[in-house]
């Protein structure tokens, strides 16, 4: 399927962002021509999904590598590690960021032999390639998710997996994409995703956008329509998968696992393998990001609650590892026991 719309691209030295923060109403662009206005677009969700971010992160530090004034390596390499720091910490959930400048960091140690330009060069290089890959690892988790769906059915999904949350075509919603380019006639029931409202926002947008019959309901609606039999299976994707499993991702995404447990639902997660995070046991371990509390007191910029309301706003939920069905990758489809087949993956 082929998208009408970019959510990265890579201009010159300068990187260009859908501004996610204003879809549906105005389909504009941020351009960052430095490492803080990256930082900043990753943190103010301009850009957002862990495989989007994780990809605009990498193609800051080739940018910020392109305009070092650095004459030898050493200086050149703790000046990157600097500004991988600073990414680092603009979102501290999702693991691809970590694994994006991880890579970053790698590619500047075993390329130090080359003139500092060439290293430079490689470096630009290297991000470019973690774009595209990203974009065909989607369409490997497309094809074997596509497996999982039978013609005509309902699909409900949660907060934005699709082409906006990636380099392109997506995780979640590259699962509907590609079954829908076997032909199959998938429907999608989207969640509105509060309180940042990245279903009723970025995936009823983009699904429509794309030609794919989509239904926008509440979170509160779920389970009514689970218990109605109008929900065949439930696909999300994932800012962190630990190695036992257990999957962290949008708040809300737990709520749907204990319901599809009990209507007797699939609950299929699809996430690129540089989502697993094995070095972190189980989601106990996962940290969980705090947005502020404006995102819940108020409704695009109207005040909906008390202004001195006490708030709670954790951005991510864990599924234990028991409420997935499967993990859809780019490698394959994993079933339990994970920690068994996590570890066979790699």
């Amino acid at each position: 399927m082929s998208h009408n719309f970019k959510t990265i691209e890579w201009q010159d030295g300068d990187i260009l962002l859908i501004d996610q923060r204003k879809l549906p109403l105005e389909e504009t662009y941020v351009r960052c021509r430095n490492i803080a206005e990256v930082a900043d677009a990753i943190r103010t969700m301009v850009v957002r999904g862990a495989p989007a971010i994780g990809v605009t992160a990498a193609l800051g530090i080739a940018q910020a590598a392109l305009a070092s004034t650095a004459q030898d390596f050493a200086s050149f390499h703790e000046e990157l590690c600097g500004q991988c720091t600073t990414l680092f910490k603009t979102r501290p959930t999702a693991i691809n960021l970590h694994w994006a400048l991880e890579c970053m960091k790698t590619a500047s140690l075993e390329n130090q032999s080359l003139p500092i330009q060439d290293l430079k060069d490689k470096l630009a290089a290297t991000a470019l390639e973690i774009l595209t890959d990203d974009v065909a690892i989607n369409r490997q988790i497309g094809a074997h998710g596509a497996t999982l769906l039978d013609d005509g059915q309902k699909i409900l999904t949660h907060c934005n997996a699709g082409a906006l949350a990636t380099a392109g075509h997506g995780t979640a919603l590259g699962v509907i994409y590609s079954a829908a380019e076997t032909g199959k006639k998938i429907s999608v029931f989207a969640d509105e995703t509060r309180p940042f409202l990245q279903g009723a926002r970025l995936t009823a947008w983009e699904l429509a956008k794309n030609g794919i019959p989509v239904t926008l309901i509440t979170d509160n609606m779920a389970a009514q329509f689970m218990a109605k039999q109008q929900i065949d299976c439930i696909i999300v994707g994932a800012d962190r998968i630990a190695a036992n499993g257990d999957v962290c991702n949008k708040i809300g995404t737990y709520n749907l696992a204990v319901l599809a447990g009990y209507h007797k639902i699939p609950f299929y997660v699809a996430a690129p393998t540089s989502t697993i995070d094995r070095d972190t046991p189980s989601g106990a371990q996962i940290p969980i990001e705090e947005r502020p509390r404006e995102e819940v007191t108020n409704f695009f910029r109207q005040a909906v609650a008390p202004e001195n309301i006490e708030v709670r706003n954790p951005a991510f939920d864990v599924t234990p590892a028991e409420l997935v069905t499967a993990i859809i990758t780019e490698k394959g489809i994993l079933r339990a026991p994970y920690h068994e087949a996590i570890e066979r993956l790699f």
